[in-house]
């Protein structure tokens, strides 16, 4: 039975989600403020389930000798250092659209509470002041609303926006022209919305690419009078430039519920009187807490107990049905990997996948990590399909993909291609209507062999004796042959054979084979069945 810590408050309906799904789960809520006590206890779980105050560093996940899986409850995982839980072969996912409509709902206030000043208003009134002409807002109605990232959150807004009868331009580089006449909004470039928008809102991840979009630069190029709103992330704007703006008068208010630094016990942008600003509220209501937590409890109980991957961002995502279906051709992709990563003693340059018939309509990323992992678990036995493309890439490895329309007498196949500088290495397999994997190319050769956790590959010359010597070789020392494929090339040429053994070939068993002067080579191979 699968294990799971929870080390951040979560509902304990998402903790009883774990119990009925199948899976063992420890909650201690107040844990993973305790980080030495965590790094103590790690090491006993598959998947450990987290909110905010869990940090889940590089020095925590050398302790984690068995987990599988972090889930963050939440879409923010600034929390978790993803590239060394891909290195370490830990998935980690979120749940990115649990609080999609709060966080909309939220920026939405917020460009309400600035354009009508309602908190200082609020305030004054509470303090028996009637300051009616002091506070002199604008209507959204008939207003320009510039929003940059129209993705989940980012379209969620803009359909508020629409009903509000606000019009609405959108910056997003992976926006389509069919999907914004869809969502109803004008696709523009980032300059553009900056001039002529009369309310800005951010619903973009912070990137390398997004980070100070808002900078001293665009700020100058905003339209005057101008109000913005951030309730995606801190770091999207540079705060001190804007708060010169506000003061100048150039932007006439700002509300914001993130910033660079967090918590924020000060900034720039405080105690001015025509901002609004709140402790990252965008995901703080019942609902919203309560569905990222239902959900992260039911992503990672599918990935532990049926390998469906979802919302994770260091893996391609495997549904339910697609883990299904896809099981046995992914079993397939390693053993072709596998295959290929035992016989090659040289350093890969590149690794070449084609996938034929009705295997290429599937999910190839997922696919290629498989293949990846099963090539490089030769030299790495510790990498899985989370980390091995990462590896890959670390080491300069390309790794190339290509789908084909059925070509052949299988439904579907896949065939790999290893480049070394000194040769090219295939070999080909499908899964047959049993759901079984067979090899059935090696080396240009057709074949149809099954594949067992141990199996003996060798190669001839295509001259008589060469089977009797096998057969012979092996049966005096007690090798019990399962399973006895053959191949060739054409008369006279190379041949191949494939056996399927009860258990693994010893290295006296090998040197037998080899002292016969029969076999061109001989290689002992293992595969995870």
């Amino acid at each position: 039975m699968p294990k799971v810590l929870v080390s951040d408050k979560l509902s304990e309906t998402a903790v009883q989600i774990f119990r009925d799904r199948g899976v063992e789960v420890d909650y201690l809520p107040d844990l993973g403020k305790d980080k030495e006590k965590l790094a103590e206890v790690i090491g006993q779980y598959d998947g450990l389930a987290i909110r905010s105050a869990t940090k889940v560093t590089e020095k925590l996940l050398r302790q984690a000798e068995k987990l599988k899986v972090v889930g963050r409850a939440g879409i923010g995982v600034d929390n978790v250092d993803i590239p060394a839980a891909s290195k370490k072969g830990v998935i980690v996912m979120n749940t990115p659209f649990g609080n999609s409509i709060t966080t909309a709902e939220h920026a939405v206030a917020m460009m309400f509470a600035v354009a009508r000043q309602l908190p200082e208003a609020s305030v004054s009134t509470h303090a028996g002041k009637w300051e009616k002409s002091r506070f002199m807002g604008v209507e959204l109605f008939n207003k320009t609303l510039g929003v940059i990232g129209a993705g989940n959150i980012g379209a969620i807004v803009i359909d508020r926006a629409l009903g509000l009868h606000m019009r609405v331009l959108a910056y997003d580089p992976f926006l389509s022209e069919e999907r914004a006449a869809e969502i109803g909004v004008t696709k523009v470039e980032l300059d553009e919305l900056l001039g002529k928008s009369d309310f800005i809102t951010f619903h973009v991840p912070l990137t390398d690419k997004t980070r100070n979009i808002l900078s001293r630069e665009a700020i100058a190029k905003l339209k005057p009078g101008v109000r913005i709103i951030n309730c995606a992330r801190g770091g999207l704007v540079d705060e001190e430039a804007l708060a010169e703006a506000l003061k100048a008068g150039h932007v006439a208010g700002a509300a914001f519920d993130v910033f660079a630094v967090e918590p924020a016990t000060e900034s720039p942008l405080f105690n001015l009187p025509n901002v609004v600003v709140t402790p990252h509220l965008g995901a703080s209501t019942t609902e919203a807490q309560e569905n990222v937590a239902l959900q992260v409890a039911e992503q990672m109980s599918d990935y532990l107990l049926t390998g469906a991957v979802q919302n994770a961002l260091n893996m391609p995502s495997v549904t339910a049905e697609e883990a299904a279906v896809m099981g046995p051709w992914i079993r397939l992709a390693g053993h072709l990997g596998a295959f290929v990563g035992q016989m090659t003693d040289e350093p890969i340059r590149a690794i070449n996948v084609l996938y034929d018939g009705v295997v290429s309509e599937m999910n190839l990323n997922a696919l290629n990590a498989s293949v990846i992992a099963g090539v490089m678990k030769a030299t790495n036995p510790d990498v899985n399909t989370v980390s091995a493309p990462v590896i890959a890439k670390d080491r300069g490895i390309q790794v190339a993909t290509t789908r084909q329309d059925q070509a052949g007498v299988f439904e579907g196949y896949i065939k790999l291609t290893v480049v070394t500088a000194e040769r090219e290495r295939s070999i080909a397999g499908t899964v047959f209507s049993d759901g079984k994997p067979r090899f059935i190319q090696i080396r240009g050769i057709n074949i149809d062999a099954e594949v067992g956790e141990h199996m003996l590959y060798t190669r001839n010359r295509d001259v008589p004796g060469v089977i009797g010597a096998l057969g012979g070789t092996l049966g005096d020392l007690g090798v019990n042959i399962a399973n006895f494929t053959l191949g060739r090339a054409s008369t006279g040429e190379d041949a191949i054979a494939i056996l399927y053994l009860d258990e693994a070939i010893s290295d006296e068993a090998l040197a037998a084979l080899q002292n016969t002067g029969k076999f061109l080579q001989a290689r002992r191979l293992k595969f995870e069945i």
